[in-house]
């Protein structure tokens, strides 16, 4: 089981970045997939989930600025960032279940955001 977040990086206050997390080796159609992030000296924190049944959800945090989707055919889920502030700097972990949304069986390696002027 590998998945594997991409599309991190350093950018500026007000600034978009789209996040990938390419899976393999789960059944992705039936799974469902979460966006967490976990920043210094933070605990880890959901960002954003998708059900098997394309139903989301969003932190209020991040709601109206990020959204969450996926793409079967690819396996893969995504995290469009749109007007990022300086407290969305974090590592960014992609996690997959085939159950409820508050246990994980499958976590990736986590991608780093840093937005900074």
């Amino acid at each position: 089981v590998q998945l594997v977040e991409s599309g991190g990086g350093l950018v500026q206050p007000g600034g978009s970045l789209r996040l990938s997390c390419a899976t393999s080796g789960i059944f992705f159609s039936i799974a469902n997939m979460g966006w967490y992030r976990q920043a210094p000296g933070k605990q880890r924190e959901l960002v954003a989930a998708i059900t098997s049944g394309y139903r989301t959800n969003h932190a209020d945090s991040v709601k109206g600025r990020f959204t969450i989707s996926r793409d079967n055919a690819k396996n893969t889920v995504y995290l469009q960032m749109n007007s990022l502030k300086p407290d969305d700097t974090a590592v960014y972990y992609c996690a997959a279940s085939y159950g409820s949304l508050s246990k994980w069986d499958y976590w990736g390696q986590g991608t780093q955001v840093t937005v900074s002027s």
